[in-house]
């Protein structure tokens, strides 16, 4: 599948400019929506409840994970005394989260390096198994590089920048490499390398894999020599080789290591290192792998962490070392081996040491901590900084900036919505969440196992077929819709959907219909409680006492276990027109 060049005229000069601003994407010309009853937002509030965030943070301390909710894949590129961070996000839209720091512990989004519809094409990609996987950020002379691969649509490619926030590059497609996640190598000759997944020759099974190396141009990018196996996952070992995956390569004091993950993305997960005189090997591994892994803990463990791995190594200037790596905070691991998470799969920072020239993480069977030391770095807090722990968060669309962090499902085509005089117009359209399209929709990550959310909604234009809410998604398939619409009767109803891997079903199945007195100009507000897999639901007109509407739902469905793919959960608004 090839990506999509969209052409934009001057008569949609204005809107462009103004989505641009906002990091958004802009419509094409002969796409433009007719006009649609519009549902109208207002005040969407997040607050998240963890108990294990409610420990006091020390100044002496940094919060893990790094980020809360699903940004996986991390890698991390110093520049000077800044650091750069990138994460994958899969079919949704914009793409490519850069975020900023300069101690490593306080964080800014920059921007989102995909964030123009024609940089790539997601239309009909499955949210969770497709798009965008496991980016790696580099940095030289200038310019600034992420390399990744986009399943589905287009295969590897590298974009580029001068300023991290933007703008990027379309991609420069890499027709010629093979496999996943490739990681740029800038060698101190001169020499450019990609390393990357791919499938051995010899697959003896299903989950065999290998690490490979080919030299590249340091212009075109494109390959000047074959691929050079490093590590093949069938290589005898104590430790999970299968899946290898998510590689990169550094140099240090004249050796080149090379780090990989194994095991799969689940309870076998684990980071893995090799190093070797020649950055075309022959490799020897750590005989201490994996240097990090929670397989092995006691299931029975507080507040426990999964699935660590997926690793990126860097160091600050003081010649310090760290990690930054994904994993699972999740509940219910006596139940299953992974165990049950709706934020997905999360960034986590740790101190490296050295010794015997390798480095090292966590001793074996050591639980990853919640909070690590502060590193030795000036504190330098960041405008606009990215909350971490529990939090309240409202947005009042008050600014004409539409929030970086926010989420289409897919490449929005048209604009269909609009912040106009402190509120978020939606366009009720024919696509839905369900059908694989490009719904009307917009959202936020689930970001805390435990949470309140809730949104402001007018309707004045509804009639039957027409319905609003908030949405909780993890997939197509997987959602749990509360919305206001109107029945054939001329009712006006709130109603709770669910979805469970079910995908004959586009709407899934009704749990609770509740008839409502509500006017035209009126206001409701809806407002959800999750608290791991159990959800509950309220809502209110013009600021009466909350009313509850069904309580006790299951939401496993939001679970990654459940729904499967490798995306976390996220919540928003929505708006769509049933009439077919």
């Amino acid at each position: 599948m090839t990506c999509n060049t969209h052409k934009y005229h001057f008569a949609l000069l204005a809107i462009a400019v103004f989505l641009s601003a906002c990091n958004m994407p802009a419509p094409s010309q002969n796409q433009t929506p007719k006009a649609s009853p519009n549902a109208i937002f207002d005040d969407f509030s997040y607050q998240g409840k963890d108990t294990i965030f409610n420990q006091p943070l020390a100044k002496t301390k940094i919060q893990n994970p790094i980020l809360n909710g699903f940004y996986p894949d991390p890698s991390i590129v110093r520049v000077g005394h800044d650091y750069y961070m990138v994460n994958s996000t899969f079919s949704l839209f914009p793409g490519l989260p850069i975020f900023h720091s300069k101690d490593l512990a306080h964080w800014q989004q920059l921007g989102n390096a995909i964030n123009r519809p024609e940089q790539l094409n997601f239309d009909g990609l499955h949210i969770g198994y497709n798009g965008i996987y496991a980016p790696a950020i580099e940095y030289r002379q200038g310019t600034f590089y992420i390399i990744t691969t986009c399943v589905g649509c287009g295969g590897n490619f590298i974009i580029t920048a001068t300023d991290p926030a933007g703008p990027w590059s379309d991609p420069i497609w890499l027709p010629e490499l093979a496999g996943i996640d490739p990681s740029l190598f800038f060698d101190d000759d001169g020499k450019v390398y990609i390393v990357h997944h791919k499938d051995p020759a010899n697959k003896k099974y299903p989950a065999h894999t290998s690490i490979a190396i080919m030299e590249v141009d340091a212009n075109t990018f494109q390959p000047i020599s074959k691929d050079v196996e490093l590590v093949n996952g069938d290589d005898p070992a104590p430790w999970h080789t299968e899946y290898l995956e998510g590689p990169h390569i550094y140099k240090v004091k004249n050796k080149y290591y090379l780090s990989a993950s194994g095991g799969g993305t689940e309870y076998f997960h684990s980071y893995l290192l090799y190093r070797a005189d020649s950055i075309l090997g022959p490799y020897e591994a750590n005989q201490e792998n994996p240097v990090l892994t929670q397989i092995g803990l006691p299931k029975d463990r507080e507040f426990p962490i999964t699935a660590a791995g997926h690793g990126d190594l860097f160091d600050d200037p003081n010649g310090d070392w760290w990690v930054v790596f994904l994993a699972n905070r999740v509940y219910d691991l006596d139940k299953t081996d992974i165990g049950h998470f709706h934020t997905g799969r999360e960034p986590f920072l740790l101190p490296v040491t050295w010794n015997d020239g390798w480095p090292t993480i966590l001793p074996v069977h050591a639980p990853i901590p919640y909070q690590i030391d502060r590193p030795a770095l000036p504190q330098i807090p960041s405008n606009n900084e990215f909350k971490r722990g529990n939090y309240t968060q409202i947005y009042d669309f008050e600014s004409n900036q539409v929030p970086l962090e926010w989420l289409f499902i897919r490449t929005p085509r048209t604009q269909w919505w609009k912040i106009e005089n402190g509120r978020l117009f939606m366009s009720a359209r024919k696509d839905r969440l369900g059908e694989n399209n490009q719904p009307s929709f917009i959202g936020r990550r689930l970001a805390h196992m435990k949470a309140t959310y809730s949104v402001k909604l007018q309707f004045p234009e509804l009639h039957p077929g027409l319905e609003a809410g908030m949405m909780s998604m993890q997939n197509d398939d997987n959602y749990i819709a509360f919305g206001l619409s109107q029945n054939s009767q001329g009712d006006k109803v709130l109603q709770v959907r669910r979805k469970a891997n079910t995908p004959e079903l586009v709407q899934g199945v009704t749990i609770k219909e509740q008839r409502i007195t509500l006017q035209r100009a009126q206001q409701i507000e809806l407002r959800v409680d999750i608290d791991k897999a159990n959800m509950d639901f309220y809502y209110r007109i013009e600021e009466q006492p909350y009313q509850p509407l069904i309580m006790s739902v299951n939401s496993s469905v939001l679970s990654s276990f459940e729904a499967g793919g490798f995306t976390g959960a996220i919540v928003g608004m929505y708006s769509q027109d049933n009439n077919r």
